[in-house]
Order: C-alpha cells, then structure tokens, then sequence
C-alpha cells in the first residue's frame, strides 16, 4: 500500500509561522512534502494575501495571529504586508510574493478562503438560484487568484468550503485541480464534488469509515462512525481523497492503512507511515 501524499497545512503550522514565505520554503525543501496548503482572502485593493483569519488579531493558543487588527478585507495592502506574524520576523505575504518563493518542484494547494465578506455559505450544497448568487460574489477575487498562479510552474489545487468560490474556480479556470472541503455534512460534500467534476475531495479525519477515527470528536463531528463512506464513494467516482488535519504519525499511519490518498499535515515527519 503506497504512502498517503503529504500536504503541509498553512506549511506546516505547527513548527512554522503559519502561511509566511519562510514557511513555505522552509516546508517545499522537507523532502516529505508533496504540497503546501495555504489560505488566500483580498486586502483592501483586491490583491489575494495569504492569511487565514478574517481578522489579523485572531488568536493562536492566546498568542496574537499578527500585531496588527481589522478585517483583512477592509486593511490596505501595505498594511496586511507589515503584520507580524505570531511574533517572528515574517510577516503577511501577497499570493504573489509566496509563489514566487516557492519551488516548482512542491505543489500548491490554494484555499480559496473568503473573497471578502462575513456572510459566507460554508459546507452548503447551494440550489440553482443561490448558487449563481454565491458564484458572483466570489467571481472577481478568484479571478485575481487565478491572475496571481499564472506565473507558478508546479502543481497547483484550488479547494474551498464554499460552492460559489467552486463554481467560480470552474467558470474562470477549467483546467486546474479542484476539491471541496467538507465540514460536517459528507453527502453535501460528495454532491458537490460530483457537480464540478472535481479532482479530489478533502473530508475532516474522523470522517473515514472504518477507523478508530471516526469515533472521536473533530471539526463539528460527533464521535459516531460516519453514515456515509465518502472514501468507497469518492474513489468509486475516481476522486482522490485528502483529509484534514492530521497531527500525529499514528493519526496518518491509520488513515494509511484505511486509504487515503492524501494527508494535510499540521508537522512535517508524518510521510512514511505505511509499515
């Protein structure tokens, strides 16, 4: 049985300042990393920024996310490239700026985050109406994403928790890779796969049936065994699956055994943990 993939969350937020480009080139050069997992939300003028909070205070185990504050969205863009992050020396990169930091030899996964508001649709599978709606919000800012990734030569992914942002992924960029991420309700997330033909799909860790796993609490799900197998599902389909977040090399080496075809990572060192 081969080795899950490893994507390195926010490049590997547990020992790096988290979506920086010294994480990032830092994580491309561990040689178990297969991707870098990063966030992406406009500044002010509209330029894709890698963060993941709405706000730039948000908190990390009480520590500041960086030592500025506001809504990303409503912040200049000098002012988000200014922000501290965690403390350290690195501070809010443009999408721009990171890739171009980043080898092509590692793929990127882009989390199309927010495009700029607090009202946001996450983990629905949206009706016709609502759909168009959802995807015209999110429409100018993927289109400035997909601008910004033009230049990157590697593997590039586009995932999102919300539909619109999917939808227009689909509408701006055909061609690239795309999965949704799913919260809590694994149908919703298999319907949409299925309606966007998508690549892959990435469920929380304690959504794969079968495993010890899936009888824990995590992201909103209660520590009952999933009524849908969205891993039989999703392969039957030909869809990779990548689940979030894995922490630990016993986490990876049963999720391994299950058949995932992928792992975001919160630490590298998680790759070889087929025995």
């Amino acid at each position: 049985m081969p080795n899950p993939a490893v994507v390195a969350h926010r490049c590997y937020a547990g020992v790096a300042p988290e979506n920086t480009v010294g994480a990032a080139v830092a994580a491309a050069n561990h040689e178990g990393t297969t991707m870098l997992e990063i966030d992406v939300q406009p500044a002010a003028c509209g330029t894709p920024v890698v963060i993941h909070d709405e706000r730039l205070e948000g908190a990390r185990r009480g520590r500041p996310l960086t030592d500025a504050t506001g809504l990303v969205w409503e912040t200049p863009l000098e002012d988000v490239q200014s922000a501290h992050v965690l403390g350290t020396a690195e501070t809010v990169p443009t999408l721009e700026a990171l890739l171009e930091a980043v080898p092509a030899t590692v793929g990127i996964n882009v989390e199309l985050k927010n495009p700029g508001t607090t009202e946001l649709r996450v983990g629905d599978a949206l009706d016709v109406d609502e759909r168009g709606r959802r995807q015209a919000v999110w429409q100018p800012f993927v289109e400035r994403v997909v601008a910004d990734c033009g230049a990157f030569d590697g593997e590039l992914l586009f995932s999102s928790f919300c539909e619109g942002a999917l939808a227009a992924l689909r509408e701006t960029a055909p061609a690239y890779a795309a999965a949704p991420l799913v919260w809590d309700d694994l149908a919703a997330g298999l319907e949409i796969a299925e309606r966007y033909d998508c690549e892959a799909i990435h469920p929380p860790k304690n959504a794969i049936a079968g495993t010890d796993l899936a009888r824990t609490e995590y992201a909103g799900r209660s520590a009952t065994e999933p009524t849908v197998d969205v891993l039989e599902r999703a392969h039957d389909a030909g869809r990779a699956v990548t689940v979030w977040t894995v922490e630990s090399w016993l986490e990876a080496a049963q999720l391994a055994a299950a058949g995932v075809d992928g792992i975001i990572a919160e630490y590298p060192g998680l790759e070889g943990c087929v025995e």
